[in-house]
């Protein structure tokens, strides 16, 4: 029988990190050593009393059930954890919705306020799963460039007036993947202003929030009228190495809040109830782990920056996030580079135009890997011809 996929699948093509862990493979298999720089999941471990509490509740049998939703203990944590960290009064129980990670609800939130062919203002470059939740929505992306020039922020005035009467939704991501800049209190206020006034709902991403190395990140629910125009989600994924326990969180305007409860209440049956136990443990006791991470991750990308530019490849030092966002040497575009640094020193990146657009001539680097890696990494960097031109 021939099997006939939906016209949708045609928006889902083969990502690039899976092209690129095929041609990984390859290499390795021919005997190349690979430093891999190219995909952002943490390579360390989350805190001790994370683990240990984990530990403790999956040996509780009463665990085992459906969670359903979150437990009112976790949305305590994030209520409390806002209040301490940003000043933001969050109600626990009309303005907190626990998620699978934030991706889970980056990618099933556009359906919550879009119709098919409405607008939806996403960066570019921008974090994949945006343009996979569009899809889903069968809403019309507008991409909003991230120009070194604006200091990657989207210039709201560029915005045609007949799209922003159009758009539904706006998704902004500061600190962002893959560009690792930082929203300033003026932008912010003028996402208000621009939402209000053309009935835009804003969605940030704030997946970054903890790893930063100089001013601490601004939540977008600190601007006053924050919270009537959007929401804001993270994650404890990259903030407390939990990547693989897949639990998140949106907050924000509870009118929104319901909706997508009620949406979510007919797509999942919730968190395994251990991992939410070990998730309030990491919020409550954040500050000194915290700083710990953000000190591994400051040397990271110090080794990285001070290598790289020394090798003849001219970076800037991030200010936040696990990212560094290089510009490709002349005479390549952003695709041939990351092969051609694949081929002469097997380190891999990912290709900028793999988020957009205007990812082109750029390349993402992740600060995945340990000092001494790094530091190999930067020796094959100097030894090869890419940068003496």
């Amino acid at each position: 029988m021939e099997i006939r996929l939906s016209n949708k699948m045609n928006q889902f093509q083969t990502s690039i990190f899976n092209e690129l862990s095929y041609y990984k493979k390859q290499k390795l298999e021919s005997g190349m050593e690979i430093i891999d720089l190219s995909i952002g999941s943490p390579d360390l471990g989350p805190p001790e009393h994370v683990i240990e509490e984990l530990s403790n509740q999956v040996k509780d049998a009463g665990q085992y059930g459906y969670s359903l939703t979150g437990t009112g203990e976790f949305y305590d944590a994030v209520s409390d954890y806002y209040g301490k960290n940003y000043g933001v009064l969050i109600d626990a129980r009309k303005e907190v919705l626990m998620t699978m990670g934030s991706q889970d609800g980056l990618v099933h939130f556009p359906m919550i306020l879009t119709n098919p062919e409405d607008v939806i203002l996403v960066p570019d470059p921008g974090y994949t799963a945006y343009s996979a939740g569009i899809s889903l929505a069968g809403a019309k992306p507008y991409s909003m460039p991230l120009k070194e020039e604006n200091q990657f922020l989207p210039d709201l005035r560029q915005i045609p007036e007949e799209v922003c009467k159009k758009a539904k939704l706006m998704i902004l991501n500061f600190p962002g993947n893959p560009v690792p800049a930082l929203a300033t209190t003026k932008f912010f206020e003028e996402v208000v202003r621009f939402a209000e006034k053309y009935h835009i709902t804003v969605l940030h991403d704030f997946a970054y929030s903890e790893l930063y190395y100089e001013d601490k990140p601004i939540s977008f629910l600190s601007i006053d009228g924050a919270k009537e125009v959007g929401i804001e989600f993270n994650s404890l994924s990259k903030s407390y190495n939990m990547a693989g326990c897949r639990i998140g969180y949106v907050v924000g305007n509870p009118t929104i809040i319901e909706a997508f409860n009620r949406f979510k209440s007919n797509l999942d049956y919730g968190v395994f109830l251990p991992i939410q136990r070990a998730a309030v443990t990491a919020l409550q006791h954040s500050s000194v782990f915290s700083e710990k991470l953000r000190g591994v991750y400051r040397k990271r990308r110090d080794i990285l920056v001070e290598g790289l530019n020394g090798a003849g490849w001219k970076v800037d030092a991030p200010d936040a996030s696990m990212f560094i966002w290089a510009k490709v040497p002349e005479g390549f575009n952003s695709t041939s580079f990351a092969y051609q640094l694949i081929d002469e020193t097997g380190v891999v990146v990912t290709p900028g135009n793999a988020f957009g657009e205007t990812g082109e001539g750029f390349v993402r680097i992740a600060l995945v890997q340990d000092n001494e890696v790094l530091k190999k990494a930067v020796q094959k960097l100097n030894d090869c011809d890419l940068f003496n031109s």
